[in-house]
């Protein structure tokens, strides 16, 4: 192995510790054992290691700014826009300016050398500019954890998002759903591989079908409509649809508006309109926003039997009959949609701060390398499924 080809990864996997504790114990910095700090430097030399210039430099001196890179589809969707301006915020008050890095990302070491640590937001392992910035040699947190093979983040601020979807299938069923649909995001980052496991761990746990139709990660409103249309018409037992993607509600509702099903009603055994509903409006998500499912592309109904959902109930919601929505994200689109939807608030202001302050922290020494924190969301109820507004 040549000095040009070792990177803090090859280091950190011969050594068996961690790549922001060889990046410490090169540097002299961070809380890390002498024996361990001795045993790092020792690999490396054996490895012939070398540090590049950009690293050298930023040890020298700050450049008084950190980077954001966001997903390619970030500029349309208002949960993007809205995190980037919490980390904006939150960067400022600590006396740095945030650099917005293109989608198609640029080698880790020409952006080490613009900015003292990295957000790299929802990573894709599909995204070819990921594993650069990782490897950056610069402290880089993430929002979401990371699930390719690149080497890990210094740190990173995860939601729970198998309980958020688990809160929405509940109420759906508590407000008298018998066969929801969700439709699901596609790629594989960490958020759209908890929704679509869970979709199927939630189904075989309550013995109830859930049908699964992928859509794009960021799916616009008549994307989602051509889905729903066409979920609804090869299935039309389903009486609840679960959305995903940012901002595509609206194309939910306009396809049940099409095929005459009623948002907000299901019908007998069932919610009987939004007018009648009654319950709590809102529930609080688990203190924070992960794997395969393995049965992420097509249609699939994940848990009981078709026709026979929890193993006793007949389905209902044939064409004409009611219809509940609801969506994975809240924003402009499901608060302003006729009828509201609901939806979970991942609170992405609050989210975007929240990343933009571990990677303050982590840069100040007031915290250490490989933290996690939680970001906590909420269940805001509407019309949309019965529920008051």
């Amino acid at each position: 192995m040549t000095s040009r080809t070792v990177t803090l990864l090859d280091v950190a996997r011969a050594a068996g510790v961690s790549k922001s504790t060889v990046s410490d114990a090169l540097q002299g910095s961070g809380r890390v054992a002498e024996a361990t700090r001795d045993r790092v430097r020792a690999v490396a030399e054996e490895l012939g290691y070398r540090p590049n210039s950009a690293a050298r430099r930023l040890r020298r001196a700050s450049t008084g700014a950190v980077g954001l890179h966001l997903p390619a589809t970030a500029t349309r969707l208002d949960y993007y826009m809205n995190l980037a301006f919490g980390a904006v915020e939150r960067a400022q008050e600590d006396g740095l300016d945030m650099v917005l890095l293109a989608p198609s990302g640029a080698a880790g070491g020409r952006i080490a050398s613009r900015v003292d640590g990295l957000l790299v937001i929802d990573p894709e392992p599909g995204d070819s500019a990921v594993p650069g910035l990782l490897d950056a040699g610069i402290p880089v947190v993430t929002g979401e954890r990371y699930l390719g093979p690149a080497t890990g983040p210094s740190g990173a601020v995860v939601c729970d998002n198998a309980a958020s979807l688990t809160a929405l299938l509940d109420h759906v069923t508590e407000r008298g759903a018998r066969r929801p649909a969700l439709l699901a995001p596609s790629g594989s980052s960490a958020w759209a591989t908890a929704l679509r496991a869970t979709a199927g761990s939630w189904g075989r746990a309550h013995g109830v079908a859930v049908t699964l139709r992928t859509v794009p990660f960021a799916a616009t409103p008549a994307e989602a409509e051509a889905a729903a249309r066409a979920l609804l018409a090869a299935d039309p037992a389903v009486d609840a649809v679960i959305c995903a993607p940012d901002g595509s509600a609206p194309g939910v509702l306009r396809a049940a508006a099409a095929l005459g099903r009623e948002v907000g009603a299901i019908g007998a055994g069932g919610a009987s309109s939004a007018h009648e509903a009654s319950g709590a409006s809102r529930a609080s998500g688990g203190s924070g926003r992960n794997g395969e499912g393995g049965q992420s592309q097509g249609d699939r109904s994940e848990g009981g039997e078709p026709g026979s959902p929890r193993g006793t109930d007949t389905a209902v919601g044939p064409v004409g009959a009611g219809l509940l929505v609801a969506s994975c994200v809240d924003g402009t689109a499901t608060r302003g949609a006729e009828p509201p939807v609901t939806a979970v608030d991942l609170r992405p202001t609050a989210y975007g701060r929240a990343c933009a302050e571990l990677l303050c922290d982590i840069l100040a020494d007031r915290a250490a390398p490989d933290t996690v924190r939680r970001h906590s969301w909420s269940l805001e109820t509407r019309t949309s499924t019965g529920s008051p507004g």
